[in-house]
């Protein structure tokens, strides 16, 4: 992971130098390449950090197993948007 976003920062370092090379004196070229390096950058560390995953998951609960004579089987259900999924315990 710490790879992955030391060559995004790269990849952002030398977009954004390139947006700071002296251009020509014209007014109607004073922006352009600034614009572009901002929306390249911008989607560089966006995509970086759309791709990293969160730090703390939060708490998890977990089932113990069924009692004797009983097991977990997967049910779909309508909810009344589409099918869905739960599980549901079976005995005997």
């Amino acid at each position: 992971m710490k790879i992955t976003i030391a060559a995004f920062l790269a990849v952002a370092t030398v977009a954004g130098s390139l947006t700071v090379m002296p251009a020509p004196a014209h007014a109607q070229r004073g922006l352009g390449a600034a614009v572009a390096g901002g929306i390249i950058g911008g989607a560089i560390v966006g995509g970086a950090i759309a791709s990293s995953r969160p730090a703390y998951g939060g708490p998890v609960y977990v089932e113990g197993p069924p009692p004797p004579g009983c097991y977990w089987s997967r049910q779909r259900f309508w909810d009344g948007y589409g099918w869905q999924v739960r599980p549901v315990q079976v005995c005997n």
